[in-house]
């Protein structure tokens, strides 16, 4: 089996799941923010056969404190653990998707490569395209996978930290991209953090941006060229990318690792963790 690191569209998944079953890891995301319980009903009612459902909330996010953030890393150890339950090795392949356009799935994506697995991808259009594709889905659940050996191992992926965004604001050494709407990041409609705005000096590009029309990822050529016009002369290592929650800001990850530019750090705590602290600097309006 070719590794799929990125994105896998749902036909070669299929016939994956006919040649290779016992390679793969198929993980449903869906997830609706503004309703926690509604991915687990999307999933209950319709989803593709083999898959096990992931919680965001439950397993790809860890304890709240309220200072940081609505979906703070998870505990290493804990992911690992739940990794082994759901039947993955080390030589596994694991495939996410979501009903979310990928926003979802990408978190799961970008938490595999922070354990030190490479072999993980996202189903390009998740669901619908799946759907769309005329392949069957079930609402049987899969059965009870033997416990696997997946372990962690150096992480692939950079991470910053509040005070590393803080001490940015007077370096501007790394460039801050906000992947929220621009309601959002302007300071309007905010529903899901007690203040609106955003971090001073981030730039927005709303993760719907990476996608086209029937909601499959951009070509390469298409995304690289839009975040070139992004981040003008810097590198992938010089870019924090950063959201809510920092579940979003992993798609915008996935485009720049499709597009070709590797090095982008994820802010985890991102505007939830932010706006959060006393004394931190907000701003208003466009960037």
């Amino acid at each position: 089996m070719n590794t799929f690191t990125t994105l896998i569209d749902a036909h070669t998944l299929s016939t994956l799941l006919s040649s290779e079953p016992n390679r793969l890891l198929v993980l449903d995301c869906s997830h609706e923010l503004s309703n926690p319980s509604a991915g687990k009903q999307v999933y209950d009612a319709a989803h593709i056969p083999s898959s096990h459902f992931i919680s965001l909330d439950d397993t790809l996010s860890g304890e709240k404190t309220g200072k940081n953030g609505r979906h703070p890393l998870p505990d290493r150890a804990a992911l690992v653990q739940a990794m082994r339950l759901l039947g993955a090795d080390d030589d596994t392949q694991i495939i996410a998707y979501d009903n979310g356009g990928g926003m979802y799935a990408a978190r799961l994506w970008w938490l595999m490569r922070w354990l030190g697995h490479n072999a993980v991808a996202v189903l390009d259009g998740g669901l619908q395209a799946w759907q769309a594709a005329g392949l069957p889905c079930t609402d049987k659940a899969p059965t009870t996978p033997q416990k696997g050996s997946f372990s962690a191992l150096p992480p692939l992926v950079s991470t910053a930290n509040y005070a590393d965004i803080k001490a940015n604001l007077m370096t501007k050494r790394h460039l801050l991209i906000d992947a929220r709407g621009a309601d959002r990041f302007r300071g309007e409609n905010e529903t899901l953090d007690p203040i609106g705005g955003h971090i001073p000096g981030a730039i927005n590009h709303v993760f719907r941006l990476n996608l086209d029309e029937k909601g499959l990822f951009k070509s390469p050529e298409v995304l690289r060229k839009a975040f070139e016009s992004l981040i003008a002369n810097r590198s992938g290592a010089d870019v924090i990318m950063q959201c809510g929650s920092g579940v979003t800001a992993c798609h915008n990850l996935l485009a720049f690792e499709v597009a070709g530019i590797s090095g982008a750090m994820l802010y985890p705590g991102s505007w939830s963790e932010w706006c959060a602290q006393e004394g931190a600097e907000i701003a208003m309006g466009p960037e």
